[in-house]
């Protein structure tokens, strides 16, 4: 006679917490679930809120780089069935990483997203402000219309945060990371494609197979009260050649006539990850990509 092995539970609020931030994150440092639970407690409780994870088959890891000390976590499929009807994940589906080698391959680009929003929520935590550690959605995923281009924008995250000091003001935005590893135009080129999506009015076929009114909503509009600010952090080169990077993406914005228009709507600016982890989100480090290069603080883009 065969019996069931027992259901993985999770019985400790700080790890169902940390499940579900590996969840939407898909890949996470020890030392990244430590900074967005529990930065005040000592690293070792989170060592102790994965080691029964782990042992209930619910997560996974592999070591990166050449250190093994550097272990970056993911959901086995036990774990991803655990947190599939979650309601803090509702609407954000659950993607496993089939292999340590997979999330080897994935790790650089997923962990500096991280490391961006890490930048965020810790600003949050130090000025009051609402901005928690789900507030970062990663790999957004939007339609864009047929017009012989690509079909769809992925945005690397999609965040809300807001200030409250000195009055309550609610943002959202758009991230793209760049590690320097596509050409500089390629990068440029993404903001094409967040223009074609702030004009984008889907068709609505009427019930004889008509095209409906062409006034109808804006396809954002479906899923933000206005559309979000963009923001690129840029990595993974020298300063000279991230500063080469954040002009290109300012010529692109000057030369373009679409992007251009998208710039007196939406606000555009870049950053150099180091110097947002250095700062923090709210100093001036970005560089606006539209009009004055003068730096400053994201909210005032």
């Amino acid at each position: 006679m065969t019996t069931t092995p027992p259901t993985p539970t999770t019985t400790d609020s700080r790890a169902h917490q940390a499940l579900a931030l590996i969840a939407q994150y898909r890949l996470l440092t020890t030392t990244q679930l430590h900074q967005l639970l529990a930065p005040h407690l000592p690293p070792r409780k989170i060592h102790r809120t994965l080691v029964p994870l782990r042992e209930q088959g619910l997560i996974t890891h592999t070591s990166l780089g050449t250190s093994s000390h550097i272990q970056a976590h993911f959901l086995t499929t036990a774990g991803l069935q655990m947190v599939a009807d979650w309601p803090e994940l509702r609407g954000r589906a659950a993607t496993g990483i089939p292999t340590a080698a997979a999330a080897r391959l994935r790790a650089a680009h997923t962990l500096t997203g991280v490391r961006a929003h890490l930048s965020f929520l810790t600003a949050a935590r130090t000025r009051g402000d609402e901005y928690g550690p789900l507030d970062w959605m990663p790999e957004v995923t939007h339609r864009l219309p047929d017009t012989g281009g690509e079909d769809r924008l992925i945005a690397d995250a999609v965040f809300h945060y807001t200030a409250t000091t000195p009055r309550r003001v609610q943002y959202r935005a758009f991230v793209e990371i760049d590690r320097a590893t596509m050409s500089s135009e390629r990068l440029a080129r993404k903001l094409i494609s967040y223009a074609r999506f702030h004009d984008y009015i889907p068709q609505q076929i009427g019930r004889r197979g008509t095209v409906a009114d062409q006034g109808s909503m804006l396809a954002w509009q479906r899923l933000y009260p206005r559309f979000p600010r963009i923001l690129f952090v840029l990595t993974g080169a020298t300063r000279t050649v991230l500063a080469t990077r954040i002009q290109d993406l300012r010529s692109m914005t000057a030369d373009h006539d679409r992007v251009a228009q998208l710039a007196t709507h939406v606000p555009l600016g870049a950053t150099i990850l180091e110097d947002l982890e250095a700062h923090g989100p709210h100093a001036p480090v970005w560089t606006p990509l539209a009009g004055t290069t003068e730096p400053r603080g994201w909210t005032q883009l």
